[in-house]
């Protein structure tokens, strides 16, 4: 499986990634030198949404499609997974 993820990051900044381990990379996002250069200056990290896909091609094309949209499509999809 492969996910699609999105942080909330301590300045309340939204990040949203790609993985095929979400625990692992929540993981390194919060405590590792691996972990993306804008998280690094965010921590902590909180996983606020995910998707799962079969696919690492379709995955890829949500998490593009996510990382286009304004904050505010982002935060209501958020809320709607609620």
């Amino acid at each position: 499986m492969h996910f699609v993820y999105i942080l909330k990051c301590a300045d309340k900044s939204l990040y949203t990634g790609c993985t095929n381990n979400l625990e692992k990379r929540l993981e390194e996002h919060n405590n590792s030198k691996k972990g993306a250069r804008y998280t690094k200056a965010r921590r902590p990290v909180k996983l606020i949404y995910q998707e799962r896909f079969r696919t690492l091609h379709r995955a890829r094309a949500r998490e593009a499609e996510i990382k286009s949209w304004p904050r505010e499509k982002k935060l209501d999809l958020i809320d709607k997974s609620k």
